[in-house]
């Protein structure tokens, strides 16, 4: 016996379907293009290899569900702007809030680093 799916089941079955194609669902929440750029940086630091692919995008997905995606922005913002040079540079790098969001970063990424690596 043949079953139609009718148009009313079928947004169901898609977001059955995306939801099981990213489990943890961690990393849906950030932008691709922020997803993919950690990913390549990552597998720069550590080798272009599958298993350094799947690490990667595993601790990325750890981060996501670690820290929500303004706080990352935050975080590597800060980050960024620290390395830049002149006087203005020193509010990127010592206030309280630079400091407090690169602080949260990283306990994110030692976690991943925990799980993922």
């Amino acid at each position: 016996m043949i079953r139609y799916v009718g148009f009313s089941t079928l947004p169901l079955w898609l977001v059955s379907t995306l939801a099981l194609a990213n489990p943890a669902g961690a990393a849906g929440d950030y932008p691709t293009s922020t997803v993919v750029d950690y990913v390549l940086g990552c597998m720069q630091t550590n080798g272009q290899t599958r298993q350094a692919l799947e690490s990667c995008s595993c601790s990325i997905d750890v981060i996501a569900s670690i820290l929500p995606y303004d706080h990352y922005e935050r975080a590597e913002t800060f980050k960024r702007m620290s390395l830049t040079t002149g006087e203005n540079a020193g509010m990127f790098r010592e206030s309280a809030p630079a400091r407090a969001a690169r602080t949260e970063l990283k306990r994110a990424q030692a976690e991943a680093d925990v799980r993922c690596f």
